[in-house]
């Protein structure tokens, strides 16, 4: 087996998803919902502070970590001081609450992509060890990975929201790095997004799967991944890997 640990990227690898975080009957509800909490707001009003509150925290955690090139913020702040500003002072649990009925709500759709359990299982059986890097929200992405029966998998998770850190900054990869003990030569990152996963997995200085997806960004310039799937089949991961 060529490599010991096999870092993967979530959304778009091992998830399809479908969100709309902007949508009108999306903030109604949201509306609603603080409404029932005594935050009164119109659901433009709402939509319109959330958007603003996220640019502030993020100023904020840029003021924490300078050196971080790719910030990401804790949302459920922003859920916080959305109840705050209206006089509202809020329970730990009713803004994690807010966070699910939010990730619900936004959510079109979200499953595992066709084989992935099948590749995890591989690696498995091969002796291999499974981490996850992805640009997530704890509050969101905790409870998908136990829905879709991911979590027992994992023996390492780094979710950029506890971080304040995103890939493809080099920060984020030295984070699971130095948590885990891992070793670059050992190592292999598998991701859907050029930029993120391939291009920040290159300039760490680590090898890279790329896997071309619906919702993978267009790729513009030079893919810099050790190994390609432009067919989103997830199984090929499998005989690239494993069946050379």
């Amino acid at each position: 087996m060529k490599y010991k640990n096999y870092i993967f990227d979530l959304y778009g690898t091992l998830v399809d998803i479908r969100t709309d975080e902007w949508s009108a009957q999306l903030w109604k509800k949201m509306a609603i919902l603080y409404g029932y909490y005594g935050a009164h707001y119109t659901y433009r009003e709402l939509g319109a502070a959330y958007g603003e509150l996220v640019e502030k925290e993020k100023r904020a955690a840029h003021r924490r970590h300078p050196d971080y090139t790719v910030i990401d913020i804790k949302i459920e702040k922003v859920f916080r001081t959305l109840f705050t500003r209206k006089g509202v002072k809020p329970k730990k649990a009713t803004v994690m609450e807010i966070c699910e009925v939010f990730r619900c709500i936004s959510t079109k759709f979200v499953k595992l992509y066709d084989g992935v359990k099948a590749l995890l299982d591989t690696i498995q059986a091969n002796g291999g060890k499974i981490y996850l890097l992805s640009n997530a929200q704890r509050s969101f992405t905790e409870n998908e990975l136990n829905m879709l029966g991911l979590a027992p998998y994992f023996d390492g998770v780094c979710i950029s929201s506890d971080e304040e850190c995103s890939k493809p900054d080099a920060h984020y990869y030295q984070i699971l790095f130095d948590r885990y003990g891992l070793k670059k030569e050992e190592s292999i990152m598998i991701g859907n997004d050029y930029l993120s996963d391939i291009g920040g997995a290159a300039d760490f200085g680590i090898d890279s799967l790329y896997i071309h997806q619906a919702i993978s960004p267009a790729v513009v310039g030079e893919l810099r991944s050790t190994y390609t799937v432009m067919d989103g089949d997830v199984y090929k991961i499998i005989k690239l890997l494993f069946h050379e």
